[in-house]
């Protein structure tokens, strides 16, 4: 399995860490794991908060993958603008061997993409005062059934609440992808399954 991580200006470092972080304790044992990130162009990468990261590819270098995860963050409202990410993501959801997810405000982007037309999803839902909900604007936008759960997967696109509900969501997938023994013996050891546990009976997810 391999895993491509849309990373963009203005991406929040905690869906990075959950993405890539969660990824590589996997790794350890999931030796031929793959996972990359990638980005409108190849290269820095500024995430909100001023942390640097680098995008291993551009979107025309980026290898077939079997999962493609969209991050969330502050900079989403330029991601969700950016003609050639959409188009990126749209083409590659025709692929049947590609897995799109995104987590936290990712989902405001699948949305701009046209990917969660007539779908379920979640999305971040909580917010400082004087902040929109990003829920609410994707409620808003009319097109998507928006879910207060965890995780939700609908049509094979699966979305997760906000920020750190991006760590769930990649658990999931690798339950998904590798099976539960792995997935549970990952949280084990970075000593999240009682997390996992707790915002699942809390939260639920949620399948269509």
């Amino acid at each position: 399995m391999s895993y491509a991580i849309l990373l963009y200006d203005g991406v929040e470092p905690i869906d990075v860490g959950a993405t890539f972080g969660v990824l590589s304790m996997a790794s350890r044992r999931i030796p031929d794991l793959e996972f990359f990130g990638v980005a409108t162009a190849k290269g820095t990468i500024k995430c909100a908060g001023n942390l640097i990261v680098e995008a291993d590819h551009d979107l025309k270098s980026c290898p077939d993958v079997s999962d493609i995860i969209v991050t969330g963050g502050p900079g989403w409202v330029e991601a969700a603008a950016d003609l050639a990410l959409l188009e990126f993501l749209q083409t590659r959801a025709r692929q049947p061997s590609t897995r799109i997810s995104a987590i936290c405000t990712g989902a405001m982007i699948l949305a701009a993409a046209g990917l969660l037309d007539g779908e379920t999803a979640s999305t971040k839902h909580q917010v400082f005062e004087g902040e929109t909900a990003p829920s609410r604007l994707l409620a808003e936008g009319g097109q998507t059934n928006v879910s207060s759960n965890a995780i939700v997967e609908s049509s094979g696109i699966l979305t997760s609440g906000g920020v750190t509900l991006g760590i769930d969501a990649m658990f999931r997938l690798l339950t998904l992808n590798h099976g539960a023994e792995i997935a549970d013996d990952v949280a084990r050891v970075m000593e999240y399954s009682r997390a996992l546990e707790s915002n699942r009976e809390a939260l639920g997810y949620r399948t269509e």
